[in-house]
């Protein structure tokens, strides 16, 4: 759920301020609507269209765990990034969606998100990151439009029933390719080195090895810099 606090939530039926599935409408008129919403409910607006989260299976934690270590592991080694998990993320007129988790460049620091006042982020974060049910989801088809559209540079999907890891990089648009190890090596984040085969293994050990590999390369010394 999102990491930021909400006012106290109102009862949606008694205000007409209910969401369902498959509704349309504006980002600033979901966001009103959203706010009447206790925080362990969970909608997101994607191409202006409102989408409620279903529950979530084992896999699909184990999974978001690794990514969120991995992740965190960069964030403590690089000045001026930042991790965020299920974070609202405001993107445009017709969406805010909420995010797995992102990986940002401050806004100090040259990136092109930044915090509102009510401490959400408005603005593409460099890189997304979903784990998705399926092949067939939303996050590998109509999530990737809307962060290709918003101007998200790198977006990594880890589909659980097909044990797959999909690494989109939008400008120039197209896919990251691992290295003969199974390695995908982010452009937008230097050093952040992602052992697709171990993470589909759930052997953090071995991640987090090739991720501090990464971590000493040039590259990465280069970008913290």
């Amino acid at each position: 759920m999102s990491t930021v606090a909400r006012p106290a939530a109102r009862d949606p039926a008694s205000d007409g301020l209910r969401l369902y599935n498959g509704d349309r409408m504006t980002q600033p008129e979901f966001h009103r609507r959203y706010q009447a919403y206790p925080e362990d409910v969970k909608f997101e607006l994607v191409e202006g269209i409102v989408y409620m989260a279903s529950p979530l299976c084992r896999a699909h934690g184990k999974y978001h765990a690794q990514l969120t270590m991995l992740f965190g592991l960069y964030e403590l080694r690089t000045p001026g990034v930042e991790v965020l998990d299920n974070v609202t993320t405001i993107l445009g007129e017709e969406s805010e969606p909420q995010p797995d988790l992102s990986l940002r460049i401050l806004s100090e620091y040259g990136g092109r998100s930044r915090e509102t006042e009510r401490d959400y982020v408005q603005g593409p974060p460099e890189l997304i990151a979903e784990v998705a049910p399926s092949t067939r989801s939303i996050d590998m088809h109509q999530k990737r439009r809307d962060y290709q559209r918003a101007g998200v540079r790198e977006y990594l999907v880890l589909c659980v029933e097909e044990r797959q890891l999909h690494w989109f990089r939008f400008k120039p648009n197209g896919k990251l390719v691992p290295d003969e190890r199974d390695v995908f090596r982010s452009q937008a984040f230097p050093g952040l080195w992602i052992d697709s085969g171990a993470v589909l293994a759930c052997d953090r050990a071995r991640a987090v090895r090739t991720l501090r590999k990464g971590l000493a390369s040039p590259e990465h010394t280069a970008f913290s810099r």
